[in-house]
């Protein structure tokens, strides 16, 4: 018989008992007998198909002084293996299906809590989150370690000491964090606006098909726009330059349309962790003053959000401070630029807001 993980010698107030036996009539009956004649009190039970039979998850207030090693002879006279006996807590006796769905609230609310939130899902010891070329999802463990890729860039990886994941909870955590995906990728869906003056303004993700217009829109910049943007002068935006621009590594452009032209265009690109992601603007001359700025800033920042940034940096010209206005009138909360033109916003201090108007 397989060794059991006992965790502690010291008699819990609940404890958490998986049961590995052959699905057939009348198993489940006996083991409850066995348990009331050992006078457990069963307060859950969750039932996990596993090849070749199943694994029953039982959460018991057991006798007084009754031990571990007991209730594992026990399980083991009516011959099914006890692969896992853990405390576990009474908060804990909810329905699965009801406490996923609360935690997915939690996460949808708050993208940084995702992998706490994969952790209670999974009752694991520990989930952390890793660059994902350093996940090694070939390292299982017996079970009892499991990587999720979450993104192009990182993965979370998740431990369980007390007993292996099976894949009735890996089907169940790879909804959530699908749901999770799903959510943060709606916030990048399109946007209409409307002007003061009544134009009506989409902001939408760019797409390397919107090479043309984009240049078109440089095109119609004045060499002091372009220059407060790259901080180089410049009178039209290399061709080689575009796709970049466009599709950024590991972030996303962000476009403000007015009927078939490019007026603004925004960019988000996270760092290696994705908790700090710079953010840029550029708008026509025309169009500044309108608010396209400040929706750009607004929208992004809310995307970045959504995405698990905590914070944002901009780099500007020393002693410009229109990106640090912008911030403002997108009702952030910018520290003072610092002397070289750093700008950094601090996303949790003042939540992003979407703007119906310009």
């Amino acid at each position: 018989m397989p060794q059991v993980v006992v965790e502690d010698e010291v008699s819990s107030v609940v404890w958490r008992v998986r049961i590995r036996m052959d699905d057939h009539p009348g198993m489940l009956a006996r083991i409850a007998i066995r348990m009331a004649d050992l006078e457990c009190n069963i307060l859950g039970l969750n039932v996990l198909p596993v090849p070749g039979g199943v694994l029953d998850e039982v959460v018991i207030r057991p006798a007084t002084g009754l031990t571990k090693e007991q209730l594992v002879a026990a399980i083991q006279a009516e011959g099914c293996e006890c692969s896992c006996i853990t405390d576990a807590d009474v908060r804990e006796l909810v329905d699965a299906s009801a406490a996923t769905l609360t935690a997915a609230a939690r996460a949808v609310d708050d993208p940084s809590r995702r992998a706490e939130v994969l952790r209670e899902v999974l009752t694991a010891d520990l989930v952390t989150v890793v660059p994902l070329a350093e996940a090694n999802p070939a390292r299982v463990e017996g079970g009892h370690r499991v990587v999720f890729a979450v993104d192009g860039e990182t993965a979370l990886v998740a431990r369980r000491r007390w007993a292996p994941f099976v894949q009735l909870e890996l089907t169940r955590a790879e909804a959530l964090l699908a749901l999770l995906d799903g959510a943060r990728r709606n916030v990048s869906s399109p946007l209409a606006l409307t002007s003061a003056d009544g134009a009506a303004v989409v902001l939408r993700e760019g797409k390397p098909a919107d090479a043309e217009a984009v240049s078109a829109m440089h095109a119609r910049c004045s060499m002091t726009t372009l220059f407060a943007r790259y901080h180089t002068g410049m009178r039209t935006m290399p061709r080689r330059w575009l796709h970049r621009l466009l599709v950024p590594p590991r972030g996303m452009s962000l476009l403000a349309v007015c009927g078939r032209e490019v007026i603004g265009v925004g960019q988000l690109i996270p760092g290696p962790t994705g908790e700090i992601a710079e953010v840029s603007l550029l708008v026509e001359d025309g169009w500044q003053g309108n608010g396209v700025g400040t929706a750009l800033m607004g929208r992004l920042s809310e995307i970045a959000a959504a995405r698990g940034c905590r914070r944002l940096v901009a780099v500007s010209l020393p002693g410009r401070d229109g990106i640090y206005r912008t911030a403002l009138r997108a009702g952030l909360a910018p520290e003072p630029p610092e002397e070289e033109g750093l700008l950094r916003i601090d996303l949790e201090a003042a939540g992003a807001r979407v703007l119906s108007e310009l």
